[in-house]
């Protein structure tokens, strides 16, 4: 294992790095995901301060590739926030018009990175420490096919594996992992906690020990409905196939503990678990639930609301089992 120290690899803020004449091409983006769109303020904040210096073409052209890696299903979202903050720049004289022509050029510039990684993180904030699985691809999405490729070229060549996909749009992806999360973590979280609050690690294998259980069927065709009516999924792609598919990637890594899993075990020994979802998993489950309501999927809606609340439930089992004493050591 290497162990790498913040202070040595980690410079200021983007700005601040610009002003030292240090700005790299591609920002890789592994922030939780509620963190998101403080890092999209930020890159607006690099570019206005680029244009402050170069002009618009050349603060255009020499503003990074933003590649957002966090879980969660928000591509949409934060290209939509992006937008709405360049507005506000030119609105308030920060930027000039950007519709002749840069706005494109800036807008391609947000890519979608999604992994299956089978990493967990231990402790929070500024002691928090990942221990990162084995190496997986990433899949590069979204954007411009300019910045998809010289981000690859970039990351290939340092050694990274990722993969371009121009073909399948980021909210497609990002549904394709949800359905591996969640299994894993959301699924995992009810098994893990029992009727009394007794909670056990599980492994991926124990978590997926009955491949044709009933409730992962019924979690990926409320997944797959909702996948559909935003066009994340063809109206003429085949369920079965694409269950099958998206279990064969969840059940793999048999001897990993799921992340969240992970998590409740560090935070009940610290006495600081809460009975709400991580952040990772709201961003799962949150615009889920948002899509279908939108799209008239009440059942759908209905269902994800179910689920968080029973995982909400064991959740708040395990913290009053371990409040009694009884967490294992």
């Amino acid at each position: 294992m290497v162990e790498i120290s913040t202070p040595d690899v980690c410079h200021p803020d983007l700005v601040a790095s610009a002003r030292l004449g240090w700005l790299p091409e591609v920002v890789l983006g592994c922030t939780q995901p509620d963190q998101l769109l403080t890092t999209i303020s930020e890159y607006v904040g690099l570019l206005e301060w680029l244009f402050s210096v170069h002009g618009i073409e050349e603060a255009a052209r020499r503003l990074p590739v933003l590649v957002l890696c966090s879980n969660g299903i928000y591509h949409e979202r934060v290209r939509r926030f992006l937008v709405e903050l360049l507005e506000e720049s030119m609105l308030y004289g920060r930027l000039p018009d950007l519709w002749d022509g840069p706005m494109t050029v800036i807008v391609g510039k947000l890519l979608r990175g999604v992994t299956i990684q089978t990493g967990h993180r231990e402790g929070s904030g500024k002691s928090a420490i990942y221990h990162p699985g084995p190496v997986r691809r990433t899949i590069l999405t979204g954007g411009s096919c300019e910045s998809r490729n010289h981000a690859a070229s970039l990351l290939l060549g340092l050694g990274a594996w990722f993969e371009t996909d121009d073909t399948l749009p980021p909210v497609r992806v990002e549904f394709d992992k949800a359905l591996v999360n969640l299994w894993g973590n959301l699924f995992g979280q009810l098994k893990a906690i029992n009727l009394q609050g007794e909670f056990q690690l599980l492994r991926v294998r124990e978590i997926f020990d009955d491949p044709e259980a009933a409730d992962l069927r019924q979690f990926s065709s409320h997944v797959f409905a909702i996948g559909r009516a935003v066009r994340a999924y063809r109206g003429d792609e085949d369920f079965a196939a694409l269950h099958a598919a998206a279990l064969k990637i969840a059940s793999g890594p048999g001897e990993h503990i799921p992340s969240s899993l992970m998590w409740i075990h560090s935070q009940l020994r610290e006495g600081t678990l809460k009975a709400e979802l991580t952040p990772t998993e709201k961003w799962l489950l949150d615009p889920l639930i948002r899509f279908a309501k939108t799209a008239g999927l009440d059942d759908s809606a209905d269902f994800f609301r179910n689920l968080r609340l029973r995982v909400e439930e064991k959740l708040q089992a395990a913290i009053l089992h371990a409040s009694a004493g009884h967490m294992e050591g």
